[in-house]
């Protein structure tokens, strides 16, 4: 699509980074930190680790090097989407190589076939494959796809699984949003739970396992995991992860990661999710945006969001270079806020005003061949969210209404921390 000429408007700077309020002291105690302070809740010690730039200690130590101090051995490092060090792009990776502090192989998981993953955890030859990686809440993001990938290879090898769990950084009591049809599994969607699914990634691991048991998840066993579980965080109020790692270029902040599950569906359409800019993911705009939308979102007064009109030049990505015209919200209450609603309530908004101008990306010609429909329904999980903006209908009535983890889950998740024998 070409770049739309704008009408010339005084120049107004790039919105410049919002102060971040100083963070209190985590109340959470996370799974590594557990492990280091207690080793025996991991009967394994030589292990490989699935990890990436946030797997930190609460003093922001790196996992690996800390592990390696309390005795562990990392045969080797098992890397997601955007890298070890989290430099790649969305939908690219840092490649294999070694660790460049510790030697330790790294082998880029990304796409990589399951037979490559499969020799590359019996070459190194652990007691256990462990898992740590900050998740964020939402249902399309990948590691948790990397998590349910390396358990599944961890159980075709004969291997036991763990996960060093850590707080959903969004928290972990609202549900909220659509499961995912089977149909359009793939790897931002690999595991049917609602779009915010208010769980922490060992608690996923579980689902994973206890749906296996039943051939409700990929058809095979998946090993029962041992959970190095959460400590302090009984309230699973959101923000309680310490300081907020990046988890990949785009989600440079906390507000970031609870607009996410919003905003992200915006990727599917032909309008910036603010990428290329500071603030991805709280900036939203397009060539065709003018003043009228700013107004009727406000007029919407959904719970603890506000809403300000903006206007930005993404660096790179869509529309990259072209002064776009949008909005940007901020989160005042990320308990009261609903992300779902609030991103279909944006959509309907951005089809109501500009019904000629909006479209739905078509599939992308790099999309693998296994991957099903185009982004937006990957995303959703399903294909009904694309119909209902393609026939001109509301997509509000989508979301149904909000729920919790209790009334969800089954209660099994939510046990305490499990210990596996070692099978050697």
């Amino acid at each position: 699509m070409q770049n739309a000429p704008h009408t010339p408007h005084p120049q107004q700077p790039q919105q410049p980074q919002q102060p971040q309020q100083p963070q209190q002291p985590p109340t959470a105690v996370a799974g590594l930190d557990r492990l280091l302070a207690d080793p025996g809740l991991l009967p394994a010690r030589r292990i490989a680790l699935a990890t990436n730039a946030t797997g930190l200690t609460a003093d922001l130590r790196r996992g690996v090097d800390a592990l390696g101090e309390a005795g562990f051995t990392v045969s080797v490092l098992l890397t997601p989407e955007h890298g070890l060090h989290g430099t790649a792009q969305a939908g690219e990776s840092e490649g294999p190589g070694s660790d460049p502090a510790t030697g330790i192989p790294v082998v880029d998981t990304y796409e990589l076939p399951a037979a490559e993953l499969d020799a590359a955890i019996r070459a190194a030859d652990p007691e256990a494959v462990v898992f740590d990686m900050q998740d964020v809440g939402t249902r399309y993001w990948t590691y948790t796809s990397t998590m349910l990938d390396c358990m599944a290879a961890a159980a075709r090898t004969d291997v036991p699984f763990a996960v060093l769990d850590r707080p959903d950084p969004i928290g972990g009591t609202a549900v909220e949003g659509p499961g995912l049809d089977p149909e359009y599994a793939s790897f931002v969607g690999r595991i049917d739970i609602p779009l915010r699914h208010g769980l922490t990634a060992g608690e996923i691991a579980r689902l994973a396992a206890l749906r296996s048991r039943t051939g409700g998840f990929g058809g095979s066993p998946l090993p029962e995991p041992t959970v190095v579980a959460v400590e302090g965080w009984s309230d699973r109020a959101p923000g309680a992860c310490g300081p907020f790692v990046p988890p990949s270029p785009n989600l440079p902040t906390l507000p970031s990661a609870l607009a996410f599950p919003a905003t992200g569906l915006v990727e599917g359409l032909n309008v910036s999710e603010g990428r290329g800019t500071t603030r991805p993911f709280e900036t939203i705009g397009a060539p065709f945006v003018d003043a009228r939308l700013l107004p009727l979102l406000r007029a919407q007064e959904l719970p603890g969001v506000l809403w300000r009109e903006t206007w930005f030049r993404p660096v790179f990505h869509k529309y990259a270079g072209t002064v776009l015209r949008g909005v940007a919200l901020h989160i005042t209450d990320a308990e009261a806020f609903v992300p779902v609603r609030t991103g279909l309530t944006l959509l309907w908004a951005l089809a109501e005003l500009y019904p000629d101008d909006l479209r739905v990306l078509p599939r992308s010609p790099d999309t693998p061949a296994g991957e099903p429909g185009c982004a937006l329904d990957r995303l959703w999980g399903s294909d009904a969210l694309r119909r209902r903006l393609e026939a001109g209908a509301d997509p509000r009535d989508l979301v149904g209404p909000p729920s919790t983890v209790r009334e969800t889950y089954p209660a099994a998740l939510f046990g305490p921390a499990r210990r596996t024998a070692v099978a050697r």
